[in-house]
């Protein structure tokens, strides 16, 4: 049985679609921007993006009943590959030890004009 996730904690949706759906004991998020929950706003540069990426993908986690740790894959989308070295710091931060399988892409452009965003598969 599928189950709609909402986090609180989190930017709402930028369009028809969930924070997360939960199907056993397995979570696939919607995609995270770096948006800040309380304004919407998209704070300068890639490093602050990401981390706030992660803190919504964490409220996002939370919501399921879940944590970093349970994250088994994810993918970030940059919009220039020529950040990878710098968020790689931060993501390090969120997913420290063994961290999870992961695919990196650069995307001609995302919403809202962000600079990254992250998406994750979580299992319990």
């Amino acid at each position: 049985m599928n189950q709609t996730v909402t986090a609180v904690n989190a930017p709402a949706a930028v369009g028809p679609y969930c924070h997360a759906k939960l199907a056993g004991n397995t979570l696939y998020t919607s995609g995270q921007l770096g948006l800040v929950p309380a304004t919407g706003v998209l704070p300068q540069g890639v490093e602050a993006q990401a981390a706030q990426a992660l803190e919504n993908l964490g409220a996002v986690l939370s919501a399921a009943g879940m944590g970093f740790g349970d994250v088994v894959k994810t993918t970030v989308f940059l919009a220039d590959m020529g950040d990878f070295a710098a968020i790689n710091a931060v993501y390090a931060k969120y997913f420290p030890g063994e961290a999870p399988a992961r695919s990196c892409v650069q995307a001609a452009a995302l919403p809202k004009g962000a600079l990254f965003e992250i998406e994750a598969v979580a299992v319990r």
